[in-house]
């Protein structure tokens, strides 16, 4: 038995296996753990293991490939049209068998530890931000019911409360003045562990070569530099600048049919959390680089002359990802055009 291509579909206990042969002909099925699948490619001759790009895929594939096998993680959208009538664990392993083995199919390359530990922080870091603004949105609803009503920003809310709290403006029962003392103690916990990931993050980007680099495209700082390390390593994956953009949904959605082109609204695919976070820098970077007299400023005038501004904010960020598989920066002509997009890794 002569396994070329198996396809591992990763459960969180119990694994699926399906071995093809040279010729593409099923020659092993298998329901293994997790070690178990171990176990079995370390008694293998050296072939290709295929895996989707889940949870636990880059894990279990930097295992894999130090026992000498090729490792492919694929896009699970590339993988489903290989499903064959019903599904199940056994026919999603051999649909990720059989796209394996496809010349145009797209792959996700491995992270290493670092990045999957950067990008964890980055995660938690989100994670936190979003209790703070559910909080944040939590403190005013109770103060509206109450008939105060504070105007609109974060340091106006904070500023508000501690006057109130201070006893400047009470016009709350003690109950709840006790109820919101307790929430903006939590508040300030929540600004304390958020500043903390934002040092680690301006630290890390110092001491990390390509993010240093990255820190000198105009709107990428410490926190998008480390996300984009995070999520690209290299960028050997993609083979120009344009290719991240689309892999980024920085890019319009396409819907070509007979010939005539038709551009839509950007496609949102790929990495949610980098693309939110290249849009907020572009909107930042963007009133002081429309203003140079830099042949960047010069476009971007132009643009905000015949575009909404939010056009011109995703075309920025668009120009921003645009970058060498090396992580230095190609140039500022805008990527706004429909490219074919990459996969979207977990």
């Amino acid at each position: 038995m002569q396994i070329a291509v198996l396809g591992i579909d990763l459960g969180k206990n119990s694994c699926s296996l399906v071995g093809l042969d040279a010729a593409g002909r099923v020659v092993l099925k298998r329901r293994l753990r997790r070690d178990g699948v171990i176990k079995l490619a370390v008694g293998l001759p050296s072939c290709v293991m295929a895996m989707e790009a889940c949870c636990g895929a880059h894990h279990v594939g930097r295992i894999l490939r130090n026992h000498g096998h090729q490792v492919r993680l694929m896009s699970p959208e590339y993988v489903r049209p290989y499903v064959k009538a019903q599904k199940n664990d056994d026919r999603d392993a051999e649909a990720i068998a059989e796209a394996a083995t496809r010349p145009t199919m797209r792959f996700v390359e491995l992270k290493s530890e670092e990045q999957l530990d950067m990008q964890s922080l980055h995660r938690a870091r989100d994670r936190l931000v979003g209790e703070r603004t559910a909080l944040i949105n939590q403190l005013r609803a109770i103060l509206l019911e109450r008939g105060i009503v504070v105007q609109q920003g974060r340091r106006k809310l904070q500023h508000y409360l501690e006057l109130m709290l201070a006893g400047e403006h009470v016009t709350i029962s003690s109950r709840t003045r006790m109820l919101v003392h307790d929430m903006c103690t939590e508040w300030h916990e929540l600004d304390r562990r958020i500043l903390a990931f934002d040092e680690e993050f301006s630290t890390r980007a110092r001491l990390d070569p390509a993010a240093r680099l990255l820190t000198t495209i105009p709107g990428i700082g410490p926190m998008n530099a480390t996300a984009m390390v995070a999520a690209i390593g290299n960028a050997e994956t993609f083979g120009r600048g344009r290719d991240l953009a689309a892999w980024l949904g920085l890019v319009p959605k396409q819907m070509t049919t007979g010939g005539k082109p038709k551009l839509l609204g950007i496609s949102k695919r790929g990495n949610v959390y980098l693309r939110k976070m290249l849009i907020h820098g572009a909107r930042a970077a963007l009133p002081a680089l429309s203003k140079s007299e830099t042949p960047m400023g010069g476009w971007l005038r132009g643009l905000l002359a015949r575009a909404h501004v939010n056009t011109v904010v995703v075309a920025l960020a668009a120009a921003d990802s645009d970058v060498k598989p090396a992580g230095i920066p190609i140039n500022c002509r805008p990527p706004f055009r429909s490219e074919a997009g990459r996969d979207s890794d977990q």
